[in-house]
């Protein structure tokens, strides 16, 4: 069984809040009468049943890291995978603490138009530009492999160096990529990754990203033990189209089908 949870908490975005209204935004866009529950792969995700919306994780107050990360685990107690929608993506470090309660030698698949892995970015080492760097020095992952970077500074290279992350930045990406892994893998998709020209409803638009083809691509693509995902970033309130909620939906249901689909 898959479940999917919600986690409204964006207090570490360091430009502007907004991703925590996210989850129910991608909900209402996913049961929205303008297209239907089906995926590319061909499941109809209304009439099955293996998979379930948990609805949102209790996040409030100073210990939210904590909550997250033992609610987590608990989750992963009764269900076989789980796909978690932001949220910042401050949220994936204690994501990944409640993995690592189950998974000590998690490989995640990483997306996104920024390498998150400031040491301590505005003196917030919690932000939501360092959820990597908190992830590696805890070793709560044998392996990190980020695709669609273009952000890169002197300092985030270090970190690359220093904690033997695999990238690929986005200039140097290849469409006939494919990716296979051996063991657990964990995707984290913040939705920067993509153009803002297809996602412009993010707090940092970053151009030069993938397409929504190209992203779908890679998800379709996918081969190993896929256990659990999260989807990030998307902010509402610079969506007023709608557009890119519609988006965030889609990659909902791929992914879904992803976690459905490898066993």
């Amino acid at each position: 069984m898959v479940a999917v949870a919600g986690i409204p908490f964006d207090e570490n975005s360091s430009f502007m809040r907004g991703p925590a209204l996210a989850p129910a935004k991608i909900r209402e866009a996913f049961h929205s009468d303008s297209a239907n529950y089906w995926t590319e792969l061909g499941r109809d995700l209304k009439a099955s049943t293996d998979w379930k919306d948990v609805v949102d994780l209790e996040v409030g107050g100073k210990d939210a890291f904590e909550k997250i990360a033992t609610q987590v685990s608990s989750l992963l107690k009764n269900n076989d995978k789980l796909f978690l929608l932001g949220g910042d993506h401050s949220i994936t470090y204690p994501i990944i603490r409640g993995f690592h309660t189950r998974y000590s030698d998690l490989t995640i698949l990483h997306l996104d138009a920024h390498g998150d892995l400031y040491d301590d970015f505005d003196n917030n080492p919690h932000s939501h530009a360092s959820p990597f760097a908190r992830i590696m020095e805890n070793k709560l992952a044998k392996r990190l492999i980020q695709i669609g970077i273009r952000t890169l500074n002197q300092h985030q290279r270090e970190q690359v160096k220093r904690f033997n992350v695999e990238v690929v930045e986005m200039k140097d990406w290849d469409d006939a990529t494919r990716f296979s892994f051996d063991g657990p893998v964990y995707v984290s998709l913040d939705m920067d990754a993509l153009d803002p020209a297809f996602a412009p409803g993010v707090s940092h638009y970053e151009p030069g990203g993938f397409s929504t083809r190209q992203v779908l691509g890679i998800l379709q693509n996918l081969k190993g033990n896929i256990v659990g995902a999260d989807l990030v970033e998307f902010n509402p309130t610079r969506d007023p189209s709608g557009v890119t909620a519609m988006l965030a939906a889609k990659l909902y249901k791929e992914i879904i089908d992803l976690l459905i689909r490898i066993k």
